[in-house]
């Protein structure tokens, strides 16, 4: 089903930022037709963007949000909701949906859906794919523990866990095959993490952070995510560059900032929290 874009709203604004680059953005709130609350999860390079809205008759469905304003609801055979975590430059969309406990999707280009469940897992959610079509994501064993995985191009699953952590979960995968995700330390803290081609992980904390996700990366290796602190907005997203800098960011007005995919051209969606408390998609262009 598709539906049209309306009541965008953009604003521009330097947000506090940290590290040696100042990156000004031009926010755009992104509002599904009808919904209670939007959230905007990935965006591709041809500026499509997918994520999940909440309808007010109680609803929970993925969407598409194409260049032209249009979108269009995912629906996988059988689901009673769904939501969509990432897209690629091919249109190929990956996600979850409930039916009978909560399943990982593949949408091709043809609009046929793939359920994908790793091997040995109860439940199963799939969050970044890239232009070869790996897909990352997490799902939960037999017991209550949380492992990343990585589905490869011939349908092979990797279980992904970090050293001495507690959870894991992957949740973006760039061309190179770079993975970010976040994972639980035997403390009980999160921290973001960078799984490199060599197989090395680099955890992922903003300074001053409590908890840190890291949620998405592009092909220049920027990721961004979002981490708590100590200050009045509980959450808030940031930028970290190749250099290891990081630029904090806060959509105006916004209680929360959460951060989830950036494209080759810089351009970042996720969702934030407004005073009255209704959350809302939105599309941060740098340099605007």
């Amino acid at each position: 089903m598709k539906r049209l874009l309306c009541g965008l709203a953009a604003w521009g604004l330097l947000m506090g930022l940290t590290g040696p680059a100042k990156a000004q953005y031009m926010f755009t709130e992104i509002d599904f037709p009808g919904s209670t609350y939007t959230v905007a999860y990935g965006i591709n390079d041809a500026g499509q963007i997918v994520g999940y809205s909440f309808l007010e008759g109680g609803t929970e469905d993925g969407f598409l949000l194409d260049v032209d304003g249009t979108y269009t609801t995912l629906d996988p055979p059988g689901a009673t909701s769904s939501i969509a975590y990432g897209i690629n430059d091919a249109g190929q969309i990956v996600g979850t949906y409930n039916a009978h406990g909560q399943h990982g999707f593949l949408r091709d280009v043809d609009g046929s859906y793939t359920t994908l469940d790793p091997p040995g897992s109860t439940s199963s959610f799939a969050y970044g794919i890239n232009d070869a079509g790996q897909i990352v994501g997490y799902y939960r064993d037999g017991g209550v523990t949380y492992h990343g995985f990585l589905r490869d191009v011939d349908g092979s699953y990797t279980t992904l866990d970090v050293p001495g952590a507690t959870y894991t979960e992957a949740y973006g995968i760039n061309d190179a095959g770079q993975i970010v995700g976040r994972y639980t330390d035997i403390g009980g803290t999160r921290h973001g993490f960078l799984l490199d081609i060599d197989g090395s992980y680099t955890t992922i904390d903003p300074p001053g952070s409590t908890y840190t996700d890291a949620n998405g990366i592009n092909d220049a290796s920027q990721i961004v995510g979002e981490y708590g602190d100590f200050g009045t907005i509980t959450f808030r997203g940031f930028l970290r560059d190749v250099d290891g800098s990081y630029t904090i960011f806060d959509v105006p007005g916004a209680r929360d900032t959460k951060a989830y995919g950036i494209n080759d051209a810089g351009q970042i969606v996720g969702y934030y929290t407004d005073a009255p408390g209704t959350i809302h998609g939105f599309l941060a262009i740098p340099g605007g």
